[in-house]
This record gives structure tokens, sequence and C-alpha cells, in this order.
């Protein structure tokens, strides 16, 4: 057994031995690396949209059912990512080949059923912090917060996993962009909005841009294991023009659609961010497809926290 390891619980326990070029790493960095953390803000960003909405509008607010929405998206995202790195191992779908950052199961640092204990584990927490948005919301919660489980699953779990598709980019829109925004927005104020429908979207098309990222990077290796993810379908030239589009479209095609004066002229503030998405569109167009994809993978998740934040203090201020 590794030296350094300390193991977390009988669930978080690190993998069988193996030699590493590197200094070995705690348990609790082996399970940071599990879940993702660089990306974990595309399931807090639409939260932070939806109740700043319902503050807009009805000045209604609740802290506590803001950490609970909170707790079950973020939660619903580490399943999420779980899932998908015992699945994608134990499908073939990580090699040595993968130009991504490691995942645990194909590094042999955990096992493919450690990994998915910790999912369902995730779940679990998910669905404890859904009783209380349900006692709130009421049937409609039940609903999404049903939908959005066996959502969660399907993305790398079953026969035909919505990741090993070309859904997977519209799969995120809806979920962290649509779903996320007006569920969080009704758990407020038990109302809907169509503003809801269209803040949603803006966030969702730069959250779907960052899994097509993630697939741009790993077209080979994807077409190789039998996925056909939209990179895979229609190659990476127009990925990175479909790239541009989920990045400019956020605010052009939804902000100046909203049926209020909302945030007044501070609604200019989330328009800032588009010097940002520029340098990230140019960056794909001359970054050669390597290792640094990554980098840019979590800038991508970066600039839709900074639009999320600039379009939440907008509505707030």
């Amino acid at each position: 057994m590794w030296k350094n390891v300390i193991p977390i619980s009988a669930v978080f326990r690190a993998g069988p031995d193996l030699p590493f070029s590197q200094p070995a790493m705690t348990a609790l960095q082996i399970w940071l690396l599990a879940i993702r953390p660089r990306t974990l803000s595309i399931s807090l960003v639409p939260v932070m949209v939806g109740s700043a909405l319902a503050w807009a509008e009805t000045r209604l607010f609740a802290w506590l059912t803001l950490l609970a929405t909170l707790v079950g998206a973020l939660l619903i995202q580490i399943g999420t990512n779980l899932h998908n790195d015992a699945a994608d191992f134990e499908r073939g779908a990580d090699t040595a080949q993968r130009l991504g950052p490691r995942r645990v199961s194909a590094e042999g640092w955990l096992q493919p059923g450690q990994v998915r204990r910790a999912a369902h584990l995730s779940f679990s927490g998910a669905f404890l912090a859904g009783l209380y948005l349900v006692w709130l919301g009421g049937w409609p919660i039940v609903l999404l917060g049903l939908v959005s489980l066996a959502a969660a699953y399907a993305y790398t779990g079953g026969p035909r996993p919505v990741a090993y598709t070309p859904l997977g980019e519209l799969f995120v829109f809806v979920f962290f962009g649509l779903v996320a925004v007006s569920g969080s927005f009704y758990l407020q104020t038990l109302q809907w909005s169509w503003n809801a429908l269209l803040l949603g979207a803006a966030v969702g098309l730069p959250a779907a841009a960052v899994l097509l990222i993630n697939n741009y990077r790993d077209l080979d290796t994807d077409r190789h294991a039998g996925k056909h993810t939209l990179a895979v379908v229609f190659g990476r030239p127009a990925i990175r023009y479909l790239y541009a589009a989920l990045l400019l479209l956020a605010p052009f095609t939804t902000l100046p659609l909203l049926t209020q004066d909302l945030g007044g002229v501070l609604l200019v503030l989330p328009w800032l961010s588009l010097v940002a998405a520029f340098f990230l569109i140019r960056r794909l167009w001359y970054t050669r497809i390597d290792k640094r994809l990554n980098r840019l993978l979590a800038q991508t998740a970066q600039w839709q926290l900074l639009f999320g934040t600039l379009l939440s203090m907008a509505l707030t201020l």
C-alpha cells in the first residue's frame, strides 16, 4: 500500500500499490482529482443566476433555499463525474493516449467499484437535499429532481449513454441551463418565468461549450472507443465555429429578450465578459491538439462563472 496515502473512510480508500513517476498523492488529492473541481462551477452558476432573477423580479430570496439548491446541484454534478470516471474506464474510453487530465479509475489509483459507490453516495446526498426542496416546492420539484437524477445516470450509464452520442452538449444545455435556472427561480418564488428560461439558455450555452472543448480534445480517442460525440460526427473545424457560437450567443440572443427592465443600466455588466470570450475563441483556433487544451477547458468554465457572476450582480444590485 502507498506510504503517503491516508484513508478517508471505508469507501474513500486508495487503490492498489502502483509505481509512480511523481510523489505519491494523499487520498484526499485523489478524490479531488476524481470529482473534477475545475468545472464544478457549471452547476453553481445557474443556481446563482436563478436566485438573483427571483430577487430582481419579486424581491423574494431565501438563503437556506439557495444553500440546499447549491448542495443538490453540486452533488449531482459530482456524482455524474464519478460515474463517468468509472464507466469510461470499463468501456475502454480512457486509454494511455488520452490528452485529458488523468482519471483515477484508468490510472488504477481507485477501483471502479469504489468510484461508483462514491457516485451513489453523491446522488444519495443530492436526494436528501432534494427532500427539503420538495417540501418547499411540491410536486414540480419532485419531477425535476427525479428527471435530473435519471439524466445524471443516463449520461454515462445504461446500454446507450448520452455521452457516447451527439446529444451530450444538448444534455448539458438543458440540465445545467434551462432546468437549473428555472428550478432555482421556482424554489425561491413558487412561480415560473419566461425570463428564467432565457437566462437558463444564457448560462447553458457556455456550459455546453465546456463539454464541447472536452470532446474536441478527445476526438481521436473517442472515435477509437466507439463514441459518436458532436466532435466525432462533424470534425474539429466545425466544432471551432460551434464553440465561438456558444460563447457569443449567450449574451447576444438572450439578454435583449428579457421581458422586464431587469438590472437597468447595470445589465451592461455581463457584456463585459465578451472581451475574454474573444480571447478564448482565438486561443481555440491557434492551440494545437495537445494537453494545452486542458487549460482552455478550465478557462471556458471560468468564463461561464465570470458571465454568470456579472449577470447576477446586474440583477441584484
